[in-house]
């Protein structure tokens, strides 16, 4: 047996020591990690990408067909033949992970065997790739901030421009544009189709966060681990920089988007200024203002609060990049409810490390919403329902992408976990 990049051969030739003995040189060959070989008991030790593994014969009291059977085992990977007829044996294999690192899995091989082991047919089996979230999110981020670096050519009014740039292009995980990048290729899309709309949402982001941080507002001097807009550029500027954001954000989805439909096209701009306006981020912020140091608020307003503050951004990238991407009417519904779950679920998990972090972790000032009396998730249920809370939301949000091919849907899923287990 050996590794070959992404699938595996398996072949033994005609007698029973013989074939082994032939079927280890053929391993020592391939692999440099054959370790023994038994020819009494059959037993070879060998690479199985890059999992030590060992493959023995059972002993034949273990059955009672007295038909061989071969077992492969290593520290993740349990994997069992067992005759399923006369001649036949099938492998199914169980998945494992250890520290967060998964391991390939093999959810079916198939092999024919003889009842002395003299022949086993070759077969070759294709093994599935592992959605690596980690990776994606580099890739997606990477891709977002050359667009978003591209959109902002460094000009005249200089001071305005920097402004600007600076909280654009200040970092961050672009949680925004990968979700509208994701539901895009989840439907069928393009990245470069979604790449427009997905940098105006982040720009309608960053226009947010530097007037969330303003001394009129939230009043706080860091925002990704560095000095905030108007502690670096002034208040005046600052607030300047994020109206121009704002709306460069609509300009943007007009002159770069290409091959979309002009009904399409308008459809996406009327969800990002819904989700920016009064009906949407603004509106979340203003009762959020209001309510500072209420103690009636209840969770229907604390609700209201977060769904409009966070959550109505996050469902514009969603349902704006299912449009793009081509969606029918009850994929962008699943996907609406969807992308309200995590935005819930991004809030209510911000509350709980506003509580549970320190600021260096965050990168941000942490309490900050305790020192202003404001409600939250874990002031109202408690810090352990909040946490229930979020794991009932993430529940709810996967549930969502069950009718989707689960392949393609795995960013997404991935996006929730994410948003769901983030430490900042």
């Amino acid at each position: 047996m050996a590794s070959m990049h992404g699938s595996v051969s398996m072949a033994v030739g005609a007698g029973p020591h013989q074939s082994l003995m032939s079927f280890m040189s053929e391993s020592a060959r391939r692999t440099s990690s054959c370790a023994s070989y038994n020819s009494i008991g059959y037993t070879v030790d060998c690479s199985f990408v890059n999992v030590p593994v060992t493959m023995s014969r059972c002993a034949e009291n273990t059955m009672q067909s007295r038909q061989p059977c071969l077992v492969l085992s290593s520290q993740f990977i349990g994997v069992n033949l067992r005759p399923r007829a006369a001649g036949t044996a099938v492998v199914r294999a169980k998945t494992g992970s250890s520290g967060g690192c998964f391991v390939p899995t093999f959810p079916l091989i198939t092999a024919v065997l003889s009842r002395d082991l003299e022949e086993m047919q070759t077969t070759r089996i294709e093994t599935p790739k592992v959605f690596d979230f980690d990776s994606y999110m580099r890739v997606k981020a990477k891709a977002v901030n050359v667009a978003l670096d591209k959109a902002i050519i460094p000009e005249f009014p200089v001071k305005l421009i920097d402004s600007m740039r600076y909280s654009l292009l200040a970092g961050g995980k672009r949680v925004r544009p990968a979700l509208c990048i994701a539901a895009c290729e989840l439907v069928g899309g393009k990245e470069e189709t979604a790449m427009p709309t997905a940098c105006a949402v982040e720009m309608i982001h960053t226009m947010t966060l530097i007037d969330d941080d303003l001394p009129c507002m939230d009043n706080d001097d860091l925002r990704r681990g560095k000095p905030t807009n108007h502690k670096v550029f002034g208040e005046d500027t600052a607030v300047l920089a994020g109206i121009a954001l704002h709306s460069l954000a609509f300009e943007h989805v007009v002159r770069a988007t290409k091959g979309v439909e002009a009904d399409k096209l308008l459809s996406v701009i009327a969800h990002l200024g819904k989700a920016s306006g009064s009906e949407g981020v603004l509106a979340g912020q203003i009762v959020d203002i209001a309510s500072e140091g209420d103690p009636n608020i209840d969770m229907k307003k604390l609700q209201y609060i977060h769904y409009h503050k966070t959550a109505t951004l996050l469902e514009a990238s969603v349902v704006t990049g299912a449009i793009l991407g081509g969606a029918n009417d009850d994929q962008i519904d699943r996907l609406r409810e969807y992308s309200r779950n995590i935005g819930l679920l991004f809030q209510v998990v911000d509350d709980i490390l506003d509580v549970t972090q320190s600021s260096a972790e965050l990168g941000k000032t942490a309490g900050k919403d305790l020192v202003a009396d404001k409600a939250t998730y874990p002031k109202l249920l408690g810090l352990e329902d909040a946490k229930n809370f979020a794991q009932e939301l993430k529940a709810k949000a996967k549930e969502q992408l069950s009718i989707f091919d689960q392949a393609k849907a795995a960013p997404l899923l991935g996006l929730t976990d994410y948003i769901a287990n983030r430490q900042n």
